[in-house]
């Protein structure tokens, strides 16, 4: 049925359905879920998906919507979101599982994402819970 829908589109899909369209684009976000607490780069990400960066960078940002480190960024806060809310991970562990090598760093770009320090957030319970996308 899916692959049917694609057939049909008269442009290319973007999102998550462009994304597994791309193999590169595909390669590039498995490894950042595989590993997002390294600190990855477009080089590196490129190597991994098997094209030139400027490659990458484009087509990333065509099926995703964004660059592959703003995407980086976004799924390392919803990975510690969801740590937060679901484990008693102290807040360095929960820092250093998403590439923080410090609780300040960490606090000050999840506190920009969310509104909210870390802390606060995991103890907040009337919240909606946090989707990844």
């Amino acid at each position: 049925m899916l692959r049917a829908w694609f057939d049909e589109q008269s442009t290319a899909p973007t999102g998550w359905a462009g994304a597994f369209g791309d193999p590169a684009v595909s390669d590039a976000l498995r490894a950042i879920h595989a590993a997002p607490e390294r600190s990855w780069t477009v080089p590196e990400l490129s190597a991994v998906a098997g094209v030139s960066r400027a490659t990458l960078a484009r087509r990333f940002r065509a099926t995703v919507g964004e660059p592959p480190l703003s995407y980086l960024t976004r799924w390392r806060m919803l990975t510690a979101a969801r740590l937060l809310r679901e484990t008693d991970t102290p807040l360095a562990g929960v820092a250093r599982k998403v590439g923080y090598q410090s609780e300040f760093a960490f606090a000050k770009a999840f506190k920009r994402q969310y509104g909210s320090a870390p802390g606060q957030y995991r103890r907040v319970d009337d919240e909606p819970a946090v989707l990844a996308v």
